[in-house]
């Protein structure tokens, strides 16, 4: 068995599409009209069509039920947090923020209440730690992880 993607129900098959371009730099792969692979592993499903295939009426289907997400790595968080803050309908969970092992992340729903994590790249969180003056061991107690881990990053 393979695992082969994540399928999301979308109510406007358009404008979701456009979305996870503009914001994500997710490009079409195969489009079968009510049936869109992107890069990265996500298709989206139109929902008619969706609720056809899983046999359940509109009232069935739960959006914004914030029990699961979609995870991006970036590595130029401030970058993408400046393009973030240029596009109006973002609709945030959070803003960027800080973990104890010190990745940034962000949290904001897709145009049908999917919620969407990017989260900065781990490697990029050792460059930065290690570029702020930090030693390797220093980073790795800071990141709560193995000095190898950082040692191998850091290849």
């Amino acid at each position: 068995m393979k695992y082969t993607s994540t399928l999301i129900a979308v109510k406007d098959m358009e404008k979701s599409k456009q979305f996870y371009h503009d914001v994500l730099n997710l490009d079409v792969i195969a489009d079968f009209g009510a049936n869109v692979t992107l890069t990265g592993g996500i298709a989206l499903q139109t929902l008619d069509s969706w609720k056809g295939f899983i046999h359940k009426r509109d009232d069935e289907i739960v959006f914004e039920n914030n029990a699961f997400e979609l995870y991006f790595e970036e590595d130029d968080m401030d970058t993408f947090i400046a393009k973030l803050t240029n596009i109006i309908d973002i609709e945030y969970v959070h803003p960027l923020f800080e973990h104890s092992w010190g990745q940034r992340v962000v949290r904001f729903y897709d145009l049908d209440k999917h919620i969407i994590e990017v989260g900065e790249n781990m490697n990029m969180v050792i460059k930065r730690f290690i570029d702020g003056g930090l030693s390797i061991e220093e980073t790795a107690a800071r990141m709560d992880v193995p000095i190898d881990y950082i040692k191998l990053s850091l290849e």
